[in-house]
């Protein structure tokens, strides 16, 4: 007897209309027919002779070609005996030890950050992502990062508008002073200033065109899917968007998100970690897609990430937590296909709603 088996760190997701094969070793996820599923199911319990009995001659040949395919692929290997069918699967827990991994500041000016930074270190959180609503010099992108240098704070992610004094000089000026910037981006960039050669710098660098909001996350789309383990497995087991992370409006406000409506107090009066140990701010974060509708049904659900600070505003669960779609998904899991999302005409009174 022969036995197929699949590699353990091969993921096999089953949506509404098609699968989604997933390699967590090399970081690719691929799109098949669902009709693979029920043989991928099929090969986990039976020999290949014997699923082979079940199904006619042109299928068999079908069966075949899609074993060789996953060979050549290297999705799994033959066995003469079932004993390679024991051998221990991945294991799907996930385990973030840290009491928040990141946390999402929309920042007006500097003070916020010397406000919160007690907090941030008290909280021993690692990776600060920064939304400015200025221009930033030289000198303040330096403070930023020498304010955490003696911290828990191993990256920061910068998302600021573009101004003209930005050119190569400066970026080197700032990749010489700094230690802690891993992702810079610059918005509202009619033009890249210099052509950017990958791996100049310590950090990945960006020039947007697009004028950046606080809004404009949330967006669903094949370029932002990501086939990582870590992140693939916080999608099985917690909300991929908001699970152990915090966030700050400009306003102060600490919230789950700072695009989320629901406030849990401000920065002036409350500390992070009192927020922190209040029920309802963590409400969230056991959402996964497949909570979500429509997500649940979806393919793609455990290498995207989730948006609960904009949603369709259709579905609650008993709890009274929104299990809606993300608003700014335009992809239909039951028929395959993807659409603009802010032209769907079910989208609308949810997009009035968040003053889209």
């Amino acid at each position: 007897m022969k036995y197929f088996n699949l590699f353990s760190d091969v993921l096999v997701t089953k949506g509404a209309s098609r699968i989604l094969i997933s390699d967590l070793q090399r970081n690719i996820s691929e799109i098949y027919p669902l009709e693979l599923y029920d043989i991928i199911e099929s090969l986990k319990h039976h020999s290949v002779e014997d699923l082979l009995k079940s199904y006619d001659e042109e299928s068999q040949e079908i069966i075949h070609e899609y074993l060789d395919f996953f060979l050549e692929k290297e999705y799994g290997f033959f066995s003469q005996n079932d004993w390679d069918k024991n051998f221990l699967p991945l294991s799907y827990e996930y385990k973030e030890n840290d009491l928040l991994s990141n946390i999402f500041i929309e920042m007006v000016d500097l003070a916020i950050l010397h406000k919160i930074k007690s907090s941030i270190e008290n909280l021993e959180i690692k990776h600060i992502i920064i939304f400015s609503k200025k221009n930033l010099s030289l000198d303040e992108l330096v403070e930023i990062d020498n304010l955490f240098k003696n911290s828990p704070v191993s990256s920061i992610e910068i998302y600021s508008p573009y101004h003209s004094s930005i050119n190569i000089d400066f970026i080197q000026n700032l990749n010489q002073n700094t230690l802690r910037f891993h992702n810079i981006v610059f918005y509202n960039c009619n033009q890249e200033p210099f052509k950017i050669i990958k791996n100049t710098f310590n950090f990945t660098l960006s020039f947007l065109n697009e004028n950046l909001k606080i809004s404009s996350c949330g967006k669903v789309s094949l370029d932002y899917f990501n086939t990582n383990i870590n992140k693939v497995l916080e999608a099985i087991n917690y909300n991929s968007c908001l699970y152990k992370k915090i966030g700050i409006d400009a306003q102060g406000n600490i919230k789950n998100c700072p695009s989320m409506c629901k406030a849990f107090g401000n920065i002036e009066n409350t500390t992070l970690e009192e927020v922190l140990n209040k029920e309802n701010f963590k409400k969230y974060w056991n959402i996964t897609k497949d909570n979500i509708e429509v997500c649940k049904d979806c393919e793609f659900r455990y290498i995207c990430t989730d948006c609960r600070a904009y949603t369709e505003r259709i579905h609650s669960n008993e709890d009274g937590i929104d299990t809606s779609k993300p608003l700014k998904c335009g992809y239909d899991p039951y028929s395959g296909e993807w659409e603009e999302w802010s032209t769907n005409p079910l989208k609308q009174k949810a997009i009035k709603h968040y003053g889209l």
